[in-house]
Formats: structure tokens, C-alpha cells, sequence
């Protein structure tokens, strides 16, 4: 049996303005690593190998120099990318894991990752998986429906929007990790879904596959309020924000009295240096349609996810929830596949299998 293995990873070269290349970031033929924690580690760490790695949106603000205090720190030029993901615990002084043990949280953009307390506390076991009760639910998924976006979707939707059966919903990047759940959380509660995003491939999905009652190509329409009110004669109750930007603003002109939103992210505007970002000028609406605008982040509501995952699994295993994904192969792929997210290339939850499990 092999002690040690070659170890690639993907490291920021530099700090990034404006958009994203590949060059950004660089693989790393690395060395030999030990196949077992050498006891150098602190207390409570593992060793995995990782298996799937999640490309997320809120990865982009982090490779920016950080100017200002954020609720997650930046990347380190010349250290390896980290994010979520699926891996198999190789070694563990952490008495929660064993060797063996499926796990999902974060970990390395490598094949090997020794993850050290506190962040060991992000490392989930995976249960519902291979044969017996869990059969026919993918590892994949765990970097999507049952991880970190799917969790988005249920908190942003269920306990930040509060849905009432018959109101009117809106989505934008639909088509995304999040979106793509949202709206059929919004469908299974009675809602009225809406979705917007970048190509008519992905508005046909939204429609088709993912069960919104309409769905539009933003990138088509010459003026985003019109659309909206095309969409939503009566006006919109619940907003689920992912986008910021000309959207936010036209939202809000279209939002009820008393409309909820979560605001979960702001891709339009990640690319963007603090001159050149959108003004947000219908601010005032959310004064005299009393709106409820939240922020929210994942990681503040991970006490929900058993919550969630038992709501959640049983409508994955009799089909009632679509989910598409778009996987890039191997790890030398991670760099275009994360630079996709921010040109909509990706259809779907991107992902990157670094190795099959063996």
C-alpha cells in the first residue's frame, strides 16, 4: 500500500482586478505528501483526498486585494484556492472522522488536503450515500443540492422570505447552483416563479426542466422594469437576489407592499472596481413598499441543514427535484471552470471532478 502521493493544487499567482483569467491562477506539479498525518498537525485534523470541487461566485471577491472587512478572507497569492467540496478522509485526529469517511466542507483546490481546526468544524460526514437508504443519491450532490447551495436556497427562501401559498416569486440567475432551487422550492410552495438568465438555452431549462411558470433572457430585454412588469402584473412579493446591479433596481420599482427580499449575492457586480459599480437609485421603494431587504451567508444557519436535508432528500429520490449540474474533468480544469461562472458558460451547478472514488 503507497505511504505518499504526488500532490498537484491550484494556487492565486496575484491579486485580481477586474475579471478573471486562467493565468490568475496556476497548477502546481507538487511533491510527495504523506499519505498520514505526521503528528505535526494540531490536534482535531485530517487528512482527505479530495474528490469534487465546488466553483462558487463568492470565490471572486476573494481573490481581490482585501480593501475593506469581509465575512470571509481573502485568497493568499501563492497559497492553494480553497472552497467547498467532496472528499474521503484518508487520516484523522478529529474523533468526529474516520479513515474512509465521506465528507463535504471545505477543502483544497488539490488532490490532497490536511484541513486544520477551526475549519475542520466545516467538514460534514456524508451519510445518505452508496447503497441501503441513501442509494442513488451522487457524491456530486454534495457540492450542490445537499451542500452549501442547497442550503442557500433553503434559508434564502423558506426562512428569510417566509412564502405564503399564491404569491408571486422572482429569480434571478435562475439557471445557477442557487437559482435553479429556488425556483422549484418556490414551485412545491405554491408560488408563482419567474426566473431570469443570460441565454435562451437557460430560459428554455428554467421552463422545461426546472418547472418556472415564465422565465426571460435579461441579455434581450432593452429595459429590465418592462420585463418585470410583463412578468408581474400585480407586482412581485418575494425577490430572490443574486445578481445586484440594474436588476436590483428595477426590482424594487416592481416589488408589492411588504415584499421580502434575500439578497444572496451580487455576481454583476464582483468584476467591478468600487468607481465603476451599478448605483442602486430605487432605494427609496423600500421605505414606501416596506420592503424587507436581508443579507444572508451559509454559514450562519448551518445548525438548519439536518433540518433541510431531511426535507430535501426524499423529493431528490422520487424525482420531484431537478438538478442539473456542468462538470469539468480534473483538476487541471478547475481555473476555466471557475472563470466561467463570471460569462455564464457554466448550464447548471459547475463543478470539477478531481478523482473518482476508488
Amino acid at each position: 500500500m503507497a505511504t505518499t502521493a504526488t500532490n498537484r493544487r491550484v494556487i492565486l499567482k496575484e491579486y485580481v482586478e477586474g475579471y478573471p483569467r486562467e493565468e490568475h491562477m496556476e497548477l502546481l506539479q507538487g511533491a510527495e505528501v504523506p499519505l498520514r498525518l505526521t503528528g505535526a498537525e494540531p490536534a482535531g485534523s485530517v487528512l482527505v483526498r479530495n474528490l469534487y470541487l465546488s466553483c462558487d461566485p463568492y470565490m471572486r471577491p476573494k481573490m481581490s486585494r482585501p480593501l475593506r472587512e469581509s465575512y470571509t478572507a481573502a485568497f493568499v497569492p501563492g497559497d492553494t484556492i480553497t472552497g467547498y467540496g467532496v472528499a474521503r478522509v484518508v487520516d484523522s485526529s478529529d474523533p468526529r472522522l474516520a479513515p474512509g469517511d465521506l465528507v463535504w466542507g471545505i477543502t483544497g483546490w488539490e488532490d490532497y488536503s490536511v484541513v486544520t481546526p477551526p475549519a475542520t468544524r466545516l467538514l460534514s460526514k456524508i451519510s445518505h450515500h452508496g447503497v441501503g437508504e441513501g442509494a442513488g443519491v451522487p457524491l456530486s450532490y454534495y457540492t450542490g443540492i445537499l451542500g452549501m447551495p442547497g442550503l442557500t436556497a433553503y434559508v434564502g427562501f423558506h426562512e428569510i422570505c417566509a412564502p405564503k401559498k399564491g404569491e408571486t416569486v422572482f429569480v434571478s440567475a435562475a439557471s445557477g447552483a442557487v437559482g435553479q432551487l429556488v425556483g422549484q422550492f418556490a414551485r412545491l410552495a405554491g408560488c408563482h416563479v419567474v426566473g431570469s438568465a443570460g441565454s435562451r438555452e437557460k430560459v428554455e431549462l428554467l421552463k422545461t426542466r426546472f418547472g418556472f411558470h415564465d422565465a426571460f433572457n435579461y441579455k434581450e430585454e432593452p429595459d429590465l422594469g418592462a420585463a418585470l412588469k410583463r412578468c408581474f402584473p400585480d407586482g412581485i412579493d418575494i425577490y430572490f437576489e443574486n445578481v445586484g446591479g440594474a436588476m436590483l433596481d428595477a426590482v424594487l420599482l416592481n416589488m408589492r407592499v411588504h415584499g421580502r427580499i434575500a439578497v444572496c449575492g451580487l455576481i454583476s457586480q464582483y468584476n467591478l472596481a468600487d468607481g465603476e459599480k451599478d448605483a442602486v437609485r430605487n432605494l427609496a421603494a423600500v421605505i414606501s413598499k416596506r420592503l424587507r431587504l436581508q443579507g444572508f451567508i451559509e454559514p450562519d444557519h448551518k445548525h438548519l441543514y439536518p433540518q433541510y436535508e431531511a426535507w430535501v432528500l426524499p423529493y431528490i429520490r422520487d424525482g420531484t427535484l431537478a438538478y442539473v449540474e456542468d462538470v469539468a474533468e480534473g483538476l487541471e480544469s478547475a481555473p476555466k471552470a471557475l472563470i466561467g461562472l463570471f460569462h455564464g458558460r457554466n448550464v447548471g451547478k459547475q463543478l470539477v471532478r478531481v478523482a473518482d472514488d476508488e
